[in-house]
């Protein structure tokens, strides 16, 4: 990571006299360059597919005990020939704008479509109470509020949608705090802001449980899982919504997956549930209409959200993190193709966030303390199994993990979080990798 300027790191720590005592003054000329300028504005930089993989996890390594450590850290072990960059962190961005609902920066998206497109990165931020969805501005590198309430607990999940809104939801497999406009909803809550309004509404239609990846196809569909485990404290189920109107997730039918085999690979169709009582517990629902469950679906991705269906078009990737397992599945309308596309592979533990890149290949991180990031190489298309995992990026604070991954629409920048980050400060990161 090159040394920034006190400008470019962290705006909202240039208040702190700690760290400009640390850093000194700022300078006298401002050379208006932005530092996410090029993620932005798609000058420059390299696909990332092309590194030399790291053959172990990092050593574990003790976060700065001051501020003005972060200057020069480097939260990351990655292949020579690519930067990390701290863009944001949570003492100097999240905090300012989100207060105590600002820990925990967890999943993110872009606005991928409408005016400005992919100017804006918005997170969720995982707290008990208070949760905060937060943007940070890619031209100016400043982060703001979006939407905040006390009854917010466990935000997760992330999307944008194809009409111009935002989606976030709660990961609560019983919610402690409720919402007073759906009171009797046992999980959590999938929330959509309107970026023209500044409001948000709930939409219970989409199901009341643990939910956390979330992913439209190319008809508008919504995908979704239960962060749960079957037959333990939930369905681990994967669903899918239609709206009754597209574009409009006030009402719909909500599916769960069924694998015909009890292998659970192969042939599987998509179950109706009942809509009332799925307001109120998608789980129950679902485990009563025989649903297929796995240990912790966490994140899901498709490859309709790249443009790139080199992989099969309507491709659906779920990592189930207590299985150390990927699944993907081929969408066909009410059935479905399910395989183990990423298992039993050295090294690789706790699946969680996903994303795909451009040219198809799953990046993966890890669900766990000083996690890895991982890639799957797109070898073959239409392959039911991944032959070719590689260890991209080794987190070396051994007390935090890595969340959010993400990129930036050209696949040049991939984004993620540093959550849990370690004593003596606790501060959370955003980091940006690329490769000049």
């Amino acid at each position: 990571m090159s040394r920034l300027a006190p400008r470019q790191i962290l705006p909202g720590l240039l208040a702190l006299g700690a760290f400009a005592a640390a850093c000194g003054d700022r300078p006298n000329q401002l050379d208006g360059d932005s530092l996410l300028a090029p993620a932005f504005s798609s000058a420059g930089g390299n696909q990332l597919e092309d590194f030399g993989p790291l053959a172990s996890e990092a050593g574990c390594v003790a976060p700065p005990t001051t501020l003005a450590g972060y200057a020069t850290y480097e939260p990351f072990i990655i292949p020579a020939g690519f930067t990390q960059t701290i863009f944001a962190t949570e003492a100097g961005d999240f905090a300012p704008v989100a207060g105590t609902g600002a820990g925990n920066p967890d999943m993110v998206t872009l606005n991928e479509n409408g005016p400005q497109a992919g100017r804006y990165l918005y997170r969720t931020h995982e707290v008990g109470s208070n949760g905060a969805v937060t943007v940070t501005d890619l031209e100016t590198g400043v982060t703001t509020l979006v939407d905040q309430a006390s009854h917010y607990e466990a935000l997760d999940g992330i999307a944008w949608t194809p009409w111009g809104t935002l989606l976030f939801a709660e990961e609560r497999i019983v919610a402690s705090l409720k919402d007073p406009r759906v009171p009797n909803a046992v999980g959590g809550l999938l929330y959509e802001w309107d970026p023209r309004t500044g409001q948000s509404v709930p939409r219970p239609a989409f199901g009341a449980r643990s939910h956390e990846g979330l992913r439209f196809d190319a008809q508008g569909n919504l995908y979704g899982i239960s962060e749960s485990t079957q037959g333990v404290n939930g369905s681990g189920g994967i669903y899918k919504f239609v709206a009754d109107v597209r574009g409009d997730l006030s009402a719909g039918q909500l599916y769960v997956l069924k694998v015909l085999d009890p292998s659970r690979t192969g042939p599987a169709v998509w179950v109706p549930l009942d809509r009332a009582a799925s307001e109120i517990d998608s789980d129950a629902t679902a485990i009563a209409a025989g649903a297929t469950g796995w240990g912790r679906p966490e994140d899901i991705e498709i490859n309709t959200s790249t443009g790139n269906t080199a992989g099969g078009a309507g491709v659906l990737y779920v990592a189930v993190t207590s299985e150390d397992l990927v699944l993907r599945i081929e969408l066909k309308g009410e059935q479905a193709l399910v395989s183990n596309y990423i298992q039993n592979v050295s090294g690789f533990e706790d699946p969680d966030n996903l994303a795909l890149d451009k040219r198809g290949n799953l990046w993966v991180a890890e669900d766990r303390s000083a996690g890895d990031i991982w890639m799957a190489r797109l070898v073959s298309p239409g392959a039911a199994a991944a032959s070719d995992v590689e260890r991209f990026a080794s987190l070396s604070d051994c007390s935090a993990e890595p969340t959010g991954i993400y990129f930036d629409r050209n696949g040049q920048t991939l984004w993620v979080h540093v959550q849990h980050a370690g004593a003596p400060l606790g501060n959370d990161l955003a980091v940006a990798f690329r490769k000049p």
